[in-house]
């Protein structure tokens, strides 16, 4: 594979194995407060980071009111409502990608939707981020492939053809376009295991190079385990040009994602760690993780290199990932109409609908049988 592939590039810069790019996923951890998160962009600069990430959410982009509830330190609450307590103002975003880029850090956001997603694009970002539920999200990449940037796709809960699917849309965007460019240095896909947090020997870190190596892209890890460095580290002496990892101030902060992120003086280890890997190189990096952790553990995390759904996430595969779901309660002999339906992650309450490549034939079908409000729509609903 040609060498050039393995390299991302972002704005002029060139991110690989031997310069990985370190983002500290904020998320949403600021919880709508710009003072908290002026706070997080600092501290994870000061971490180490070379990119800042953040999640620009709209919760009817992203699930049903009646998709069930989570648990948190307060006690239990709708989904739905967690997320809509999250939603901020186009200006609060615009004004801490202002604040990321006067301290010479990258601005990565992660859009939800279309409306998420034209807010975005109105904000001339460098590289975007779509999330691993969002892989499968048809309507949403086709727009994401219309903007020619540096696109970062995360694989959590999927499998080869979800991705192939995926790079597909971005691949037929340029061809249309009349462009014969390689779609590798405008591409990476993060290997992710979709549990949280997700535990270390579920990586199977050698499917990197596989994934590089089939798609012709650049790779990356997005990693949800707890260790600062046994992942990341490993990551980047499998061929990782990108580490992602969730950054909080204290994991007994408010954030949803708080509990599995590493405080700053973990993630500053976690740089520590990448780097010197990018300048021993992979046999060093590993022989010395082996002297350090054991045989046994490194060869887990390192794995088959066979890209399947890990142990631990399984039972998410069309759950968090995007199908197509009722808004109303629908009645049997109506006919679809645009604002019926939507794109909707399924969680763990509501059974999951038809793909979302669905969405542009449903309208004018006839409903065959009762939709609750919220299930999914399936092929013998209509």
């Amino acid at each position: 594979m040609n060498e050039n592939k393995k390299n991302l590039k972002i704005n002029g810069a060139v991110f690989n194995s031997k310069n990985p790019l370190i983002i500290a996923e904020l998320g949403t951890g600021h919880n709508g407060d710009i003072i908290k998160a002026r706070e997080l962009i600092l501290a994870a600069s000061n971490a180490g980071a070379d990119c800042v990430k953040f999640q620009l959410v709209y919760a009817d982009e992203i699930l049903h009111p009646n998709t069930g509830s989570v648990n948190l330190p307060g006690g239990k609450i709708r989904l739905y409502d967690r997320f809509k307590a999250l939603e901020s103002p186009p200006e609060f975003y615009a004004e801490i990608k202002e604040f990321t880029e006067s301290k010479g850090l990258i601005f990565l956001c992660t859009p939800f939707g279309l409306k998420s997603a034209s807010i975005l694009r109105k904000m001339h970002p460098k590289v975007v981020k779509i999330a691993s539920p969002e892989l499968n999200y048809t309507g949403l990449l086709e727009e994401i492939a219309t903007w020619k940037l540096p696109v970062l796709l995360s694989t959590g809960v999927s499998r080869l053809s979800d991705i192939e699917a995926a790079i597909e849309i971005f691949k037929s965007q340029r061809e249309e376009e009349g462009e014969d460019k390689p779609i590798s240095p405008a591409t990476c896909l993060l290997h992710c295991v979709t549990s949280y947090p997700a535990p270390e020997t579920d990586y199977n870190l050698r499917v990197l190079p596989n994934l590089a190596n089939i798609f012709g892209v650049s790779v990356g890890v997005s990693d949800h385990s707890l260790d600062p460095e046994l992942v990341p580290a490993l990551a980047v002496a499998m061929g990782a040009s990108v580490i992602e990892k969730h950054f909080c101030l204290s994991r007994t902060d408010p954030g949803l994602d708080d509990p599995i992120a590493l405080p700053p003086e973990d993630f500053a280890k976690m740089v520590q760690a990448i780097r010197r890997t990018a300048k021993d190189g992979s046999k060093d990096t590993i022989d010395r993780y082996i002297a350090e952790r054991g045989a046994a553990l490194v060869e887990q995390v390192l794995g088959t290199g066979i890209k399947e759904l890990a142990e631990s996430e399984r039972e998410n595969y069309s759950r968090t990932n995007r199908s197509i779901h009722a808004l109303r309660d629908i009645a049997a002999g109506e006919t679809f109409k645009q604002g019926d339906y939507a794109v909707l992650r399924t969680e763990k309450n509501l059974r999951p609908g038809l793909d979302p490549c669905w969405e542009k034939t449903l309208e004018g079908r006839v409903v065959r049988q009762f939709i609750p409000a919220g299930e999914g729509i399936r092929l013998e609903d209509i």
